[in-house]
């Protein structure tokens, strides 16, 4: 896959990442071939329906799949120049928390139910540090305060189911970056929350990323999120990506139909709403059922015999942009309507 090219500043670097699952006798692949690059003080969308393998991908680097039932294999995984061995359990738990830290998609399940929110963070500065008590009650408080807790001690206390989703939201991110991680992975960090409250998160996140130099990795299903915050986004589809681009230039020259599908999916400000909308049909592939050829075939309104039986190649419409389409070079030339 054409990625952007490691720069020194690149955090991470991903080549050739897949995990397959074990169970009833086969193996099912749910990341195929992944590669990307992620940069200092950059955020990179991870885009695509449930199912297409943006989360399985996310746990995979983290070491978060279970060995029994998932194999996870790299051309390399580097994090900060350093090469990481997937689901080395004893070279990566030294580094979840203190140099890659993670959001995960629902704070209610992620937060226990059984402590007080300043336990669940204290965890974190135990793991990687030598605080004292009182030392690691400031370091909460100033990390409450900075994602815009206005009442960061009284949060303290109290339980998960005590405060909104919001507020769970906020504890999470807080207690992701305690440690000044160099790399965060939010993954749908502003799921089931109002839109006022997950413009908030979202920009917040911006921020921490450009005052921190720190990388982020904002897995989502929905390209609206990305476009006020990422840099650069990743369309992934069957657990492969489809198209890779700088954001502005995703939205006006999108390269596969299925990033023109999703598109259409959002509403626009500059006609009717009905007529602008354009559902996507069908639904994504079952991992036992993935299509031969391009795995979007059977939902693409353009698609020809060959989709049904050649792979497509990635193909380099620009800096930074690819798309994995035989007609990406058509559909992403200047001028085209997008939908």
């Amino acid at each position: 896959m054409p990625a952007a090219i490691p720069s020194p500043d690149s955090l991470v670097d991903v080549r050739d990442l897949c995990v397959d699952f074990r169970g009833m006798g086969a193996s099912l692949r749910a990341v195929d071939g992944l590669s990307f690059v992620l940069g200092a003080g950059e955020v990179l969308g991870v885009v695509g329906e449930s199912g297409s393998g943006k989360t399985v991908a996310s746990l995979a680097m983290m070491g978060l799949l279970d060995r029994r039932e998932a194999d996870v294999t790299a051309g390399h995984f580097r994090l900060m120049g350093r090469e990481i061995r997937p689901m080395d359990e004893s070279t990566l738990r030294p580094l979840r928390g203190r140099d890659i830290a993670m959001i995960f998609q629902d704070p209610m399940s992620a937060l226990s139910p059984y402590q007080r929110v300043r336990a669940q963070m204290e965890e974190v500065l135990l793991e990687h540090g030598d605080l004292g008590a009182s030392e690691r009650r400031d370091r909460c408080i100033r990390g409450l305060i900075e994602v815009g807790i206005t009442d960061p001690e009284e949060v303290m206390k109290r339980y998960a189911h005590q405060l909104s989703g919001g507020q769970c939201q906020r504890v999470l991110i807080a207690t992701a970056l305690l440690c000044d991680p160099r790399v965060l992975i939010a993954d749908e960090p502003t799921t089931a929350l109002d839109v006022t409250v997950q413009a908030v998160i979202l920009r917040r996140l911006g921020e921490l990323a450009r005052d921190r130099n720190m990388g982020v990795l904002l897995i989502t299903h929905d390209l609206a999120v990305v476009a006020g915050i990422a840099d650069r986004v990743l369309v992934m589809y069957a657990g492969k990506a489809v198209e890779t681009a700088p954001v502005q230039e995703l939205f006006e020259r999108p390269a596969h139909p299925y990033t023109r599908a999703l598109l259409g999916c959002i509403p626009r400000m500059d006609g009717p709403i009905a007529a602008s909308l354009r559902p996507l049909a069908g639904r994504p592939p079952s991992l036992d059922e993935i299509p031969s050829g391009c795995a979007f075939h059977p939902r693409c309104e353009r698609a020809e015999s060959r989709c049904a039986l050649e792979a497509p190649e990635p193909v380099a419409l620009g800096p930074g942009h690819s798309g994995w389409c035989h007609f990406a070079q058509e559909s992403s030339r200047t001028g085209e309507e997008r939908p």
